[in-house]
Order: structure tokens, then sequence, then C-alpha cells
């Protein structure tokens, strides 16, 4: 019984984190981008403050790895983001049976584990505008959101998000 209700938090806790893939393009010189900028016309799903949050915690994060936002950059960033329903289908059964006396029954329940859960899914796209808008780089995550979450609480989300996100940039090869 001990080790269904360890495997259990394991899954539970491994379940709620963040998800993130990343792509790019292998003959790619990374050292080569020193500037950025984010392009004008972004569509990023989010509302006007959230953009302000992410992009902050971006140019934050960029500039501890040395990277410099540009009027005349070397590179622009896309943002791109849904939301996301999740339908959470987990439950756990109990069941109880028993027989005597020639006759068998059973009695199984379905414990549902935690609720529907909104996830956003955020794309972040490294576009060298020189070389015709070629994408060198991309990273898509899908992590938990808190719609009526307080402004604090919105930012240090992104804090993390963003640290997680760049934590595969530039790529190892």
């Amino acid at each position: 019984m001990k080790f269904l209700k360890c495997l259990l938090l394991v899954f539970l806790f491994t379940s709620c984190g963040t998800l993130v893939n990343y792509d790019y393009e292998k003959s790619t010189d990374f050292a080569k981008y020193k500037t950025y900028n984010y392009f004008d016309d972004m569509e990023t799903g989010l509302s006007q403050l959230d953009d302000k949050r992410l992009m902050r915690a971006i140019d934050a994060k960029l500039s501890t790895m040395g990277l410099t936002r540009s009027e005349n950059p070397d590179f622009f960033i896309d943002i791109q983001s849904e939301d996301v329903m999740n339908r959470n289908n987990s439950s756990v059964g109990v069941g109880a049976g028993g027989g005597g006396g020639g006759g068998f029954g059973g009695v199984s329940v379905g414990i549902p584990l935690g609720g529907n859960q909104n996830t956003r899914a955020i794309v972040i796209d490294f576009v060298d505008k020189a070389q015709n808008e070629k994408l060198f780089w991309q990273a898509a995550s899908e992590s938990n959101y808190k719609p009526n979450a307080s402004p604090e609480k919105r930012e240090e989300t992104f804090v993390k998000l963003v640290d997680k996100i760049f934590a595969g940039y530039p790529p190892k090869k």
C-alpha cells in the first residue's frame, strides 16, 4: 500500500510540470546572433499585460545570456500561444469482491483525480530576417495556467517558464 501511495505522489508531481520541446536548424552558427527584437505585428494570443510580462521575462533572460535588444537586430522573435483545456481522465479504481455459498459479487468505484486543467501552449520562434525570415530555433511549451491568478503570480509564472524554455538555447550540439 505504501508503494502505491508513493507511486501516486510521483505521478501527480510529474504530471503538473512544464513540458518544453526544442527544434533548430543544425547548420546554424548560434554564436553570430548577438542582438534581437520582437516582430511588430505579433499576435501572441495573450492580453497586453501578459505580453509585457512575458517580454520582460524574455528580455531579462536573454540579457543574462549576453544578448541585447536592438532596433537593428540579428534576429527577430515571434511568440504565439493558445489556451488548451485538458480533460483529466485519470481515476483510481477501488473494488471489493467476495464470494461465498456458491455466489460471487463485486463492487467497483472510480474516484477521479483532480479536475479539468487549463494549460497554455506557447511557441517562441527565432527568425533570421536577413536570411529571408529563416526560422533557426523554436521552443514549444505547455504549462499549467491560472487565468485568475494575481499579477504578481503571473509575473512569477512567466519568469519560471522562460527559464525552462531558454535552458535549451543555444542548443548543445
